[in-house]
């Protein structure tokens, strides 16, 4: 008879794996709750203590969740506002405009014309 030495997929591996944490996990409180009950402390009592620091680790990962979304926010917002600035809304010599010049009324960038007429055509 011949063995399946193929675990499957991946997902199928980290299940399996996450399985035996919650497993050790489970084992571990146990054996908490049972220290507990040998030290004197009443069954419910040991319950309690171990659901408040389930509840206290959950609250800590919300809270750290929480700040870490809110990092990421600022940062996709601050990157979207560098992305969409606009670099000729702040010099007005770049962009082409219409204008009395030096070189008499035409397309100006600067003060360069630049629409090829000069003052002699007016």
């Amino acid at each position: 008879m011949t063995t399946n030495t193929h675990n499957g997929r991946w997902s199928h591996r980290l299940g399996r794996g996450a399985g035996r944490a919650w497993r050790g996990y489970l084992r571990r409180e146990q054996r908490v709750a049972g220290w507990l009950v040998t030290r004197g402390v009443p069954a419910s009592a040991a319950t309690a203590v171990l659901w408040i620091v389930k509840l206290a680790v959950l609250g800590v990962l919300l809270y750290s969740a929480f700040w870490l979304a809110l990092l990421l926010a600022f940062a996709g917002i601050a990157a979207w506002m560098v992305r969409n600035v606009d670099a000729d809304e702040s010099s007005d010599d770049d962009e082409p405009q219409w204008r009395n010049g030096l070189d008499g009324y035409g397309l100006y960038r600067g003060e360069v014309r630049i629409d090829g007429g000069s003052a002699d055509d007016e």
